[in-house]
């Protein structure tokens, strides 16, 4: 097969699976309330439906990836793509919410390999004349999952039931998989050596803790489990000083401060805005009483934005200092924040959108930069490792806003089912989780203006 056929079987595989991943998570926002009116559910355990898959993600992300390094991307890109792809069907066919909540982590366990693998295949296999236009168009994918996701997810939900959504992955996933396995003969591998499975286990054990804990807070477990994930930190990186073939290099934290301060921005920034789009899907079905197809076409307007002025805003942080461009974009983000603190079942749709409007600007200004920073700020032999950090860091600051989000909830409503009767506890938990929301972001500026300028590394351009 000639070459060129190969890269495109490639390119439109890593694009179907690179909008896969973001559409399972914007869409299924849109469909919690139908979800939980039919399996009677609270919304802290609503949380739990969109939070199972992230926590799956940031756990095996960066040891998935190490593993496709060593023995092959091309093998785990396809076993990601199968299991996501089943675990959409089980999804599908969730009798219980309990059993849905555990098809999502298997279903995230999938969603980790093609993390760590999509962008991989696309650099191995494409020249650096040629390369920076394909990751170009696998991250329009990305955006495109997360633009027209809470459209199609409300409008699938409103027609055809909320399963609908994880039905129409499985054909696309199977698309992926013929490409993959019919076109694409060889394999992609980095480097040789052994994964560290003891390192592997001990971080896998950290973020697990971390985020656990973190999620089922103000409780003593979640007290304990935070505790055991902190005790872990300081373990991880003394083996991992010592490993041979270590899964992360310690060093690269400790004497990157750009790198590390630019990683910890991500995490706040996605904590910070990542349950916007959960919280107003549940105000606007459960307290202004719009049906699916409404609500999506209202929480699309963010993701359009950042889609839009995203490649703007990169090209921008090539000429002016990536930590001015991406510190503007989290004031921006806090701006668009403050109006939501206020919220109330009367708040006018005009300033709910100009909020949407705002976040949307402010997340474009400030991603495509700070992933600018982050991979700019290292040698070309850690790109691998970088680009499996943006995406670790990014789920757990997903992980982190809807635990704020659950936290809320837990406090102000407790267990009750949702119902009309529990508006004004509902709305007293958003603004509080909000005003938290708001607080991050202004830290946020402070960790992404304080990393200090960009050091250019000379990696290869393409």
């Amino acid at each position: 097969m000639e070459e060129s056929a190969v890269k495109r079987s490639v390119l439109v595989a890593a694009s179907l699976a690179s909008f896969l991943v973001p559409y399972t998570t914007s869409s299924i926002t849109v469909a919690l309330p139908a979800i939980g009116d039919q399996f009677h559910l609270d919304p802290a355990s609503l949380g739990w439906i969109t939070t199972a898959y992230i926590f799956a993600c940031a756990v095996f992300i960066i040891p998935v990836g190490r593993l496709a390094d060593i023995h092959g991307r091309k093998r785990y890109f396809i076993a990601g793509t199968l299991i996501f792809t089943i675990g959409s069907a089980l999804c599908a066919l969730a009798p219980s919410a309990d059993w849905l909540i555990a098809f999502r982590v298997f279903q995230g366990i999938g969603g980790a390999c093609l993390f760590a693998t999509s962008v991989a295949i696309i650099t191995d296999i494409f020249p650096p004349g040629e390369r920076g236009h394909a990751i170009g168009l696998v991250t329009a994918t990305i955006y495109g999952g997360l633009s027209i996701g809470p459209f199609i997810g409300g409008t699938l939900t409103q027609y055809f039931g909320w399963r609908s959504i994880f039905l129409v992955i499985v054909p696309l996933g199977a698309v992926a998989i013929a490409l993959t396995c019919r076109r694409v003969h060889g394999e992609w591998r980095n480097e040789s050596g052994r994964f560290d499975i003891a390192g592997a286990g001990i971080y896998m054990g950290m973020v697990f803790c971390l985020m656990h804990g973190l999620t089922i807070l103000p409780s003593p477990e979640g007290v304990v489990f935070r505790c055991a994930g902190i005790m872990l930190t300081p373990a991880f990186t003394l083996w991992e000083r010592r490993a041979r073939s270590p899964l992360l290099t310690p060093g690269l934290f400790r004497e990157n401060m750009t790198f590390t301060l630019s990683n910890i921005a991500a995490m706040i920034n996605y904590g910070a805005t990542f349950a916007v789009g959960f919280l107003l899907s549940l105000y606007f079905q459960y307290v202004r009483a719009f049906d699916p197809l409404v609500t999506g076409l209202i929480l699309v307007s963010q993701p359009v934005v950042q889609m839009l002025l995203s490649p703007a805003a990169g090209k921008l942080s090539d000429t002016v200092e990536p930590r001015i461009v991406a510190s503007t974009g989290m004031a921006v983000t806090a701006v668009g924040l403050i109006p939501l603190v206020f919220i109330s079942s009367e708040t006018p749709l005009p300033v709910i959108l100009a909020s949407l409007l705002l976040l949307g600007i402010g997340y474009a200004l400030f991603s495509s930069p700070n992933t600018n920073a982050i991979m700019s700020s290292v040698d070309r032999k850690y790109l691998g490792i970088a680009s499996g950090m943006v995406a670790t860091m990014r789920t757990i600051g997903m992980v982190a806003s809807v635990a704020v989000a659950m936290i809320s909830f837990s406090v102000f409503i407790g267990t009750s089912v949702m119902s009309q009767a529990l508006t004004v506890p509902f709305l007293d938990s958003i603004r509080v989780a909000f005003m938290v929301f708001t607080l991050l972001c202004l830290v946020g500026i402070l960790a992404s203006y304080s990393r200090g300028s960009v050091r250019r590394t000379g990696q290869e351009t393409g």
